[in-house]
């Protein structure tokens, strides 16, 4: 066992009982809860971008209920206040309502670092139009007789399970029914009390129907242990922060789920050897090696269709956009060329630079980053006036700031759109990929996730095959409380500031900016609504327990019958010259430092042309067409 699997098994072993945890956990005086609702009406009522859309759509008021909530605080005293579980059940329902999964409540220590789990992982499937519930996975070292991976689930404390995951469903924000009825069945078994309450039940009991087909039951109590750190730090003045767009439940549920089941990753992410991975082409049916294994899983897949690459993208919460893309631009180019899945299930966000930054590399057209608009309130224009300019170099709120004061003297409700994804960085590298594309979404896809799979549809990249009705519909930029606060003090302290320390390490997270489609839907909202597959397929027991594979056959039939393109690029070793390695392309036009030089027409899959100055162009970039349409292109720095 090496140390990162021992310390993984050794912080299991060491995991204590709900009750347990409980007796010891909650501090909060009767004046730290006053702060917390003072605080939390700050954000809901003069940051939060989607409130006015939140209260026609769902119709809810946040703003009363909290202050509500602070009138009944203000008649209790110290002796005569709520118990701690009450409070923060009451406040979480409060940011709950609204169905964002970016303004959370995160409750303060002990709470905020631990996570409550089952010892065991329950998903979905159909057989035809029939939802069923089967066991996929259990923590090594957990056993019951009869039970294990492949055992049918039929009741959860005594109600039939699929009414248990909608009641479940219904205590947990989610845009729309797919999103909320995903986020029932995945907080069924682990639970972030960062931004979930603790399970009100100590123990579940499940029934179950084994191999033979006997009915047995299985009773099991809540365990709670530390969960893995996160891989952003969002409370920080960095770019990462700044252009964070994440559902923290999803990306908190996926780092337990490595913890729990997949500790291997956490040992090959800690041991990953850059210089050490292939560049051997990928056999069919075996991965890539990769120096990010928590957040790419790249391999060669065969499907009844044809061999082709499989790409998963698990999150985009990284530090590093270009490190990240560069990453991916490698594992494509190793995978098979005919075509191409990028599967982005259960990805929560994080840094939209990496989401949209990646969408070039799939396209030969020209990407247009979403647009994104604050909601114009005082403070808001506040904070935009004191980081006009960028005067610390991680946040330039200029484009935003002559609207913003427009809109106060005008009445209008947001400011202007301007993209937070710079255009340059989202077209720097240009397509890689020449080959057919599918991308397979779920209603766990969330914020960065959402805006990339936005931005696949509306660059008509490809089909989108969904195993649910809808993404996530998260549509916008997230901040913190503490990251708010922090820019109201930088790069001097502003004058009455409305943001105070929150107690305890509590913190709160807010959508700060609302992002809008663009291409034939532009300037529809994201939020609520998300990105509708053109395709549908449910999931089948043979893809929940073996690693997807009629999934994985149904993206292969579409990738069947779209057509596969090649255009390799090379200038001769004399500089004067192309050559040009083509297929199903037409014409070939040639820019050197964004101007036009040369066309040629494609009358054989190689052609070699003079091209007059590209030895001394910067920038060589040749467009190929087909029938008059841009179909692929590669862009060579020098």
């Amino acid at each position: 066992m090496t140390d990162a699997s021992g310390s993984m098994a050794k912080r299991l072993a060491e995991a204590v009982e709900l009750r347990d945890f409980l007796r010891t956990a909650g501090a909060l005086t009767l004046a730290d809860r006053r702060t917390l609702v003072q605080q939390a009406l700050v954000l809901i009522e003069q940051n939060y971008v989607h409130l006015p859309l939140k209260a026609a759509m769902h119709a809810v008021n946040p703003i009363q209920r909290l202050r509500l909530l602070g009138l009944r605080l203000n008649r209790q005293t110290e002796t005569t206040m709520d118990p701690e579980w009450r409070f923060h059940t009451e406040l979480s329902e409060i940011f709950h309502s609204v169905r964002d999964l970016h303004t959370n409540y995160l409750l303060p220590q002990p709470f905020s670092s631990k996570i409550a789990y089952l010892p065991y992982q329950i998903e979905e499937f159909y057989q035809g139009e029939d939802r069923h519930y089967v066991v996929t996975r259990i923590v090594e070292g957990f056993s019951a007789p009869g039970f294990g991976p492949g055992v049918e689930v039929t009741h959860w404390n005594g109600v039939p399970i699929d009414r248990a995951v909608d009641v479940n469903a219904a205590r947990f924000a989610g845009g729309n029914p797919a999103a909320r009825h995903s986020r029932g069945l995945q907080s069924l078994t682990i639970r972030p009390l960062r931004i979930h309450v603790p399970p009100d039940e100590d123990w579940v009991v499940l029934n179950y129907v084994d191999a033979d087909g006997i009915a047995k039951e299985l009773r099991e109590k809540w365990r709670i242990t530390d969960n893995l750190p996160p891989f952003v730090n969002a409370d920080e003045l960095t770019s990462a922060a700044v252009a964070q767009g994440l559902d923290l439940g999803t990306d908190e549920i996926g780092r337990a789920v490595k913890l729990l089941y997949v500790p291997q990753v956490i040992t090959e992410q800690e041991s990953a050897d850059v210089a050490g991975l292939t560049a051997e082409p990928a056999q069919p049916g075996a991965d890539v090696p990769t120096s990010m294994p928590g957040v790419f899983r790249a391999r060669s897949v065969v499907t009844a269709s044809g061999t082709y690459g499989h790409i998963r993208v698990f999150t985009f919460n990284v530090n590093d956009p270009d490190g990240f893309v560069r990453e991916f631009v490698r594992l494509i180019g190793l995978l098979p060329q005919d075509g191409l899945i990028v599967d982005v299930r259960g990805n929560g966000g994080g840094h939209i630079f990496a989401g949209e930054f990646l969408l070039q590399t799939l396209t030969p057209h020209p990407v247009s980053p979403e647009p994104s608009q604050f909601i114009t309130t005082p403070l808001n224009v506040r904070i935009c006036a004191q980081h006009e300019g960028d005067p610390t170099g991680q946040i330039d709120l200029t484009p935003w700031c002559a609207s913003m004061n427009q809109a106060l003297e005008t009445g209008a409700v947001y400011s202007g759109g301007f993209p937070i994804t710079p255009a340059d960085g989202a077209n720097a590298i240009g397509q890689q990929y020449h080959g057919p594309v599918v991308l397979i979404t779920d209603a766990r896809c969330y914020s960065a996730t959402d805006i990339f799979a936005a931005g696949f549809q509306d660059h008509t990249i490809g089909p989108i095959l969904g195993v649910d009705d809808n993404t996530g519909a998260g549509g916008a930029n997230v901040w913190t409380h503490e990251l708010l606060k922090l820019l109201l003090e930088l790069p001097e302290p502003a004058a009455d500031s409305p943001y105070r320390p929150l107690p305890g390490q509590a913190n709160m997270r807010v959508s700060i900016r609302r992002t809008l489609r663009v291409g034939d839907l532009a300037g529809t909202p994201v939020e609520d609504l998300g990105v509708v597959p053109e395709h549908r397929h449910r999931m089948t027991r043979e893809d929940v327990l073996h690693d997807n594979a009629d999934l994985l056959d149904h993206a292969g039939r579409l990738l069947a019958g779209l057509p596969v393109r090649r255009l390799g690029v090379q200038i001769g070793a004399a500089g004067g010259e192309l050559t040009l390695r083509t297929a199903r392309l037409d014409r070939a036009d040639v820019h050197l430092d964004g101007r036009p030089r040369l066309s040629v027409d494609l009358a054989q899959e190689t052609v070699t042309v003079p091209v007059p100055g590209i030895g001394a162009a910067q920038v060589v970039r040749v467009e190929g067409f087909q029938d008059g349409r841009l179909v692929a292109a590669r862009t060579l720095h020098r």
